[in-house]
């Protein structure tokens, strides 16, 4: 009997590609495979018995139909003897049936979803497996918290102060006396050492935590929310001593110096080079992002009062540490030094920082120093002789004054070139000394274009400041800073045996414009007074108005 068998498998077009196309069905095989799996027989009966069926299939399509391949286990004997009307060969059980009760060959479209084959029982079995271990689950973690519950609840830890963080909170949460928004106590503010000095700050600090105190930080924040343009810096330095050349990023820079003798060298944008030299009481200026040093060359301390335009923290860039930032290529590129870049090597980065420098070895380094002397066209730029310049003399005291002047009349033609080369710049400041006898009275006033700020040289006395709040009052002594926001009304009275000196900066760079309160007294109408104090008219008259400025006055 001949065997029911496809024809020859047929190779792929490309040569020796090894691969065979699925073998179809010949015709002599057709009339067994429809005895096999006729649709009245036993291997397709109905849908149930096919989906108990497990087995693997594959679907095989022809150009006229298609038909189904069913494995069984014993499948090639079972063709290779059947023939047409013969008994049909026992299936296996893993055989599947992938008719419809039709006898019909189901299409793609037709056939049964894969969920269809999976046993009804097999599926539910799965099912409740899988609500089981759902439930273990839920119930395991259920204990699990609970025991470790009772354990915490039955074995209580003790009772410690637990560890806080560090409070990174401003300061400014706990009870601080109002007077701090105008008070800053600067001989209690840290000292930046150096080996050639000493600087203090009275300033606003982006980190709260380096304010040593609320105190600090109330005066801090101060000066920053009221957009002050103000920072003040003390800057000791020891004989010989050098404060590093540097510049600012961010702010002008006012100085007025209360102690010692020292040189300046001031470096602008067209590359002149100005020198020169200043005593105590006199004023040094220098613009933003200009470049300068400031040397002590006499035997004492130097000391300086530093005012910049800046209510934010100050941006400071020292030239030696430009220098060590550098690139050791490019700086030899630059500087082109005999040796090129080994002697740029040469140079070694100090442990300490030299902001203000005095080396030890200074006597072996520097052989012969030059302290010249520019031409008072340039110095007179970046100088003041305050000092030396007109008294505004007052019942109970001077003052004196650092500024521009729109009406330069009565100015020296030194004089002029400051106040001219001042007003050139944005945000400058204004300085000023004021000298209050003893018992004398700065009077009660405010300044329409600026903020004040001022630092007690000497004396001691009481401050009062009048704004919407009402009346804040205090005591000052030497070193403190006071801080007047514009347009708020404010006193001083000098409660000492000695004068009360301050040094003065206000945030302008215009002529200072102040009004005193007996001139806004004698301004208004007698009427208006009387109406708005509920007092008669003629009581007014009592108010005498005086030949001489009271603005500082005396009982």
């Amino acid at each position: 009997m001949s065997k029911a068998r496809g024809p020859p498998a047929a190779h792929s077009g490309r040569k020796g590609s090894g691969r065979r196309r699925r073998s179809r069905p010949s015709v002599s095989a057709l009339p067994v495979l429809k005895s096999l799996f006729a649709p009245h027989g036993p291997i397709c009966e109905d849908r149930k018995d096919l989906t108990r069926r497990q087995a693997l299939t594959r679907r095989l399509t022809a150009g006229d139909g298609c038909w189904e391949k069913i494995v069984f286990s014993n499948f090639r004997e079972a063709r290779q003897n059947a023939t047409p009307g013969s008994p049909r060969p026992e299936r296996s059980p893993s055989a599947v049936g992938r008719w419809d009760r039709g006898g019909r060959c189901v299409s793609e479209s037709q056939r049964p979803s894969v969920a269809e084959h999976v046993p009804g029982r097999q599926r539910l079995s799965l099912t409740r497996v899988f609500l089981a271990c759902l439930l273990a689950s839920l119930v395991t973690t259920a204990i699990g918290v609970l025991t470790l519950s009772l354990v915490y609840i039955y074995n209580p830890q003790p009772h410690s102060e637990p560890k806080l963080p560090a409070p990174t909170t401003p300061m400014l949460q706990k009870a601080v006396d109002p007077k701090f928004q105008f008070l800053n106590h600067l001989p209690k503010s840290k000292v930046f050492e150096f080996p050639g000095g000493a600087i203090q700050w009275a300033r606003y600090r982006n980190n709260v935590n380096e304010y040593l105190s609320a105190e600090e930080e109330a005066f801090g924040s101060s000066l920053n929310s009221q957009r002050s343009q103000m920072t003040l810096g003390t800057l000791r330095i020891k004989s010989n001593g050098l404060r590093a050349p540097h510049w600012h990023f961010n702010a002008n820079e006012h100085g007025y110096l209360a102690q010692g003798t020292a040189w300046i060298g001031v470096v602008d944008h067209g590359h002149v080079v100005t020198t020169y030299n200043v005593t105590a009481g006199q004023v040094i200026f220098f613009p933003k992002n200009t470049l300068h040093w400031i040397k002590n060359v006499g035997n004492e301390d130097c000391f300086f009062l530093l005012f910049f335009s800046t209510h934010d923290e100050l941006q400071t860039l020292d030239v030696d540490d430009v220098f060590f930032s550098t690139p050791e290529d490019i700086a030899a590129r630059s500087l082109k030094p005999e040796g090129g870049i080994n002697f740029i090597r040469t140079f070694q980065k100090q442990k300490e920082d030299q902001g203000v420098n005095l080396p030890p070895n200074l006597a072996e380094l520097v052989m012969n120093a030059s302290y010249a002397q520019s031409p008072d066209s340039l110095v007179w730029r970046y100088f003041y002789d305050l000092k030396g310049s007109k008294e505004y003399r007052f019942p109970g005291g001077i003052i004196q004054l650092a500024q521009y002047w729109k009406n330069g009349s009565q100015l020296s033609n030194n004089e002029k070139i400051f106040s001219e080369f001042l007003n050139q710049h944005q945000n400058a400041l204004t300085l000023s000394t004021l000298r209050i006898y003893t018992n004398g009275l700065r009077q009660p006033h405010f300044h329409f274009n600026a903020n004040e700020m001022g630092y007690v040289i000497s004396g001691c006395g009481k401050v009062g400041i009048i704004n919407t709040q009402g009346i804040t009052e205090f005591n000052i002594r030497i070193g403190d800073v006071i801080f007047f926001p514009i347009g708020t009304q404010h006193y001083v009275k000098s409660t000492c045996d000695e004068d009360l000196l301050f040094i003065l900066a206000f945030s302008t760079g215009d002529q200072l414009q102040t009004l005193d309160m007996d001139d806004y007294f004698q301004a208004t109408a007698d009427h208006v007074l009387a109406q708005l104090f509920f007092k008669k008219q003629s009581e007014f008259k009592k108010i005498p108005k005086f030949q001489d400025d009271q603005a500082i006055n005396l009982p």
